[in-house]
């Protein structure tokens, strides 16, 4: 599911530490994939834990677990 970035949407890699917003979409369909396969979906509350130092991983919770997320991959998560 590729969605266009709107001004009310932006990418996780864009969020302060704290911040959490709805997912929109992903950037590229494979980004998409592997992540709805984890169980990050479009419509689920996604909040930014933390970043790693010298732009190393991104930390976020999603309901009851956590994962770390590339730069990358973070850059392709649309938020809204």
């Amino acid at each position: 599911m590729v969605v266009a970035t709107t001004n009310q949407t932006k990418p996780l890699a864009a969020f302060k530490e704290g911040e959490a917003g709805i997912i929109a979409g992903f950037s590229n369909d494979q980004l998409g994939s592997k992540l709805i396969a984890m169980g990050i979906l479009p419509g689920a509350r996604l909040r930014l834990v933390r970043k790693a130092p010298f732009g190393g991983a991104y930390y976020v919770a999603s309901g009851n677990f956590r994962v770390a997320l590339r730069k990358s991959e973070a850059a392709g998560v649309l938020l809204s």
